[in-house]
């Protein structure tokens, strides 16, 4: 009986839960990232702000500039220079357009046709990077000179008559005309867009290719169902990286054209190197990168697809 009327042991205490060990180097990746932010503060965001600040100051060089938000400056910019704007835009565009046209091609020869001469190709498309931007623009005063075996070809073709009645030449001249300056801007740029869009085609699965020809589809409908709506990112891409840099580009169009063909960039680097007016041509900057990240942005939502590659 005395057995049965002892108190129970008493319970033995559970532990006490361990604190989960702090995890090392939870901060490493901010650290990683540190000397990249850093870069586009010091590079990028401060040169933005002092060129905002500049672009609303009255004065001169000689008596200096003070910040008296002369907002008017914009629009007297747009006002002034409007013309080299639209031109700016338009040979963009027509550079844009002819990169496509014959970069596309010439990206899926490479992702599905090129085999074991890939490797070469590739080196052949990137091969201009090799050289300086200005000396693969200076060559192009050789290659479309008056006397030039290009001329004398698309004289003999009677190309010129056409291109000169549409304004694009000047009688049976290709220099210090917008053709010459939207050549160089497609040769420039052409690669910019051959490797997105090689990157995108090649990411394509093979398969897909067997399956709509298992489905009798031709050629023609399975690029046009199949191979480009796949390929949409490296397109999007591709004229992103040509259209951007091409607007604002002013090399071409001060080596290989004239008073007639000058796009907003020379206007900016006059302004800037030769005229001294910094407003203005600050608020041309602006302006311009405005106008490119409306244009973008629509076209971003337009084409249907934010995979860029």
């Amino acid at each position: 009986m005395s057995t049965l009327t002892e108190a129970p042991p008493p319970l033995a205490t559970a532990p006490e839960a361990k604190k989960p060990p702090r995890k090392r180097g939870r901060f490493t990746p901010y650290w990683l990232l540190l000397p990249g932010i850093l870069w586009l503060i010091v590079f990028f965001a401060l040169p933005m702000i002092y060129q905002a600040s500049t672009s609303v100051q009255t004065g001169s060089l000689e008596e200096g500039y003070k910040v008296t938000w002369h907002f008017a400056t914009y629009w007297d910019a747009l006002q002034g220079y409007w013309p080299q704007f639209l031109r700016s835009v338009f040979y963009a565009a027509a550079a844009t357009a002819l990169c496509l046209l014959l970069g596309y091609p010439l990206a899926y020869l490479i992702a599905f046709r090129a085999g074991r001469w890939r490797n070469l190709i590739m080196i052949l498309v990137i091969a201009p990077f090799f050289t300086s931007f200005l000396i693969r623009t200076l060559a192009w005063k050789t290659i479309l000179a008056d006397n030039g075996m290009v001329v004398h070809t698309l004289n003999s073709l009677h190309v010129l008559d056409l291109t000169d009645f549409l304004g694009w030449t000047a009688g049976d001249r290709v220099l210090a005309t917008p053709l010459a300056v939207v050549c160089g801007l497609t040769y420039n740029f052409l690669p910019f867009m051959i490797l997105p869009l090689y990157t995108s085609l090649e990411r394509i699965d093979p398969r897909l290719h067997e399956a709509a020809g298992d489905l009798y589809a031709r050629p023609w409908t399975t690029f046009r169902k199949v191979t480009f709506p796949l390929s949409m990112p490296g397109v999007v891409s591709g004229t992103l990286l040509t259209f951007i840099p091409a607007a604002g580009d002013y090399v071409n169009a001060e080596l290989l054209g004239s008073t007639d063909t000058r796009m907003i960039g020379n206007v900016i680097q006059t302004q800037f190197l030769r005229v001294l007016d910094y407003p203005t041509a600050a608020a041309l900057s602006f302006i311009l990168m405005a106008a490119i990240l409306l244009m973008v942005t629509v076209y971003i939502r337009r084409s249907g697809t934010e995979d860029l590659v």
